[in-house]
């Protein structure tokens, strides 16, 4: 078995999902007593989310890439990033070592091929909605369109995560606005659901919704553990 390095903590509560979820698919895949073999880097996110929020992705992808260096100085095989969003930093961690990077997006876009879906709504932090950098790899790597939610959705998902989701909180109310968001989007044509944020399948699951749901984390994990195994 490879061991995977996990860059986490961005939030804590998603990585969490990441090692458990990790855990699980190698037990299930190798049975008894086995489980995984990573490393996870955990970053403080309080840091991370006020660079974010000032639009320094200059220093992000310098931490990003120094965590990816640690991991592999410390025997990591292959890199995950436990977060949609900071994959913006994807190509410092992929320059800075000599290890696979396995991209959310790509894993996510293999997933959605295999059910021949053409026209995704993508949910994640405004980051991720709004600049390209999900979408592109969609569109060039897996021919698939992705539409977002307008402005004022958009706001409202954004706030849900950084006010509740990363914290833990899981509200009811916020269950019905993202349901509610959902819905606009498949009626403007997404025929599936992305849920491009690690921490929204905390909240949002394939029970509250018509079209297939992407739980992003599970099908990173998915595919990392494959690989790992394999």
């Amino acid at each position: 078995m490879k061991t995977i390095g996990f860059i986490g903590g961005m939030s804590w509560e998603s990585s969490l999902e990441y090692y458990r979820l990790a855990n699980e698919k190698v037990k299930a895949l190798l049975g008894g007593f086995s489980s995984c073999k990573c490393l996870l880097y955990s970053v403080n996110f309080a840091a991370i989310e006020a660079l974010q929020h000032k639009g320094d992705w200059k220093t992000l992808d310098s931490l990003m890439a120094d965590a990816a260096i640690n991991l592999h100085k410390g025997g990591a095989e292959i890199i995950v990033l436990c977060t949609n969003t900071m994959h913006l930093c994807s190509e410092a961690i992929s320059a800075a070592v000599p290890i696979p990077f396995l991209h959310i997006a790509d894993a996510t876009g293999e997933a959605i091929k295999v059910k021949q879906l053409k026209k995704i709504g993508l949910l994640g932090t405004k980051f991720t909605m709004e600049k390209d950098f999900y979408k592109q790899v969609l569109s060039n790597n897996y021919q698939i369109e992705t539409i977002i939610p307008n402005e004022v959705d958009r706001t409202a998902v954004h706030r849900i995560i950084y006010e509740e989701l990363v914290l833990g909180k899981i509200n009811p109310e916020s269950r019905a606005t993202y349901k509610a968001i959902i819905k606009r989007l498949q009626n403007n044509g997404a025929e599936g659901i992305v849920l491009g944020c690690t921490e929204i399948p905390l909240l949002i699951s394939q029970a509250d919704v018509e079209v297939p749901v992407f739980d992003t984390t599970g099908i990173h994990v998915e595919k990392v553990v494959e690989w790992a195994v394999g």
